[in-house]
C-alpha cells in the first residue's frame, strides 16, 4: 500500500468534493446535464450534491485515517464509489462524448486509487 499516494488522492478527492458541493453546476456541465443555455436545473444540482459530498467524505477518511486498516477500508470505499459511478453513469447518461468522459474519469480515479492500494513501495 502506497500510503503517501493514498493520502494525496484523499486530499484531492476531498478538495474536489467540497468544490463541487458548492458548485454542482461544474459537474453538471461536464456530464452534459445542463440545458441548451448551459444552465443547471435546481433539481439536478440538488441531486448531484450528495454524490460529491460522498467524495469529500471518503477523501477525508483516506486523508485522516489513523492506521493502515482504516486507510484500507476508506480506500476500498473510494474505489467502490468510483467504479460504481462509472457503471451507473455509463448506463444512465445520454450517449456521447460527455458520457464517455464521465466514465473514463471515474474509471481513471478508481484505477489510480486501486493501484496505490495494491502497490508495495520500494525500500530506500
Amino acid at each position: 500500500m502506497d500510503t503517501k499516494l493514498l493520502r494525496l488522492i484523499g486530499a484531492a478527492t476531498t478538495a474536489y468534493g467540497l468544490l463541487l458541493t458548492a458548485r454542482p453546476q461544474l459537474l453538471a456541465r461536464s456530464a452534459g446535464l445542463v440545458d441548451e443555455a448551459g444552465r443547471t436545473a435546481p433539481d439536478t444540482a440538488v441531486s448531484l450534491r450528495p454524490l460529491v459530498w460522498r467524495d469529500a467524505a471518503s477523501g477525508l477518511a483516506m486523508l485522516t485515517a489513523r492506521d493502515e486498516r482504516t486507510l484500507r477500508t476508506a480506500t476500498a470505499l473510494r474505489v467502490a464509489a468510483d467504479f460504481g459511478d462509472a457503471a451507473l453513469l455509463g448506463a444512465t447518461l445520454p450517449r456521447g462524448i460527455k458520457r464517455s468522459a464521465a466514465v473514463a474519469v471515474s474509471v481513471g480515479w478508481g484505477s489510480l486509487t486501486l493501484a496505490a492500494l495494491l502497490r508495495t513501495p520500494r525500500e530506500r
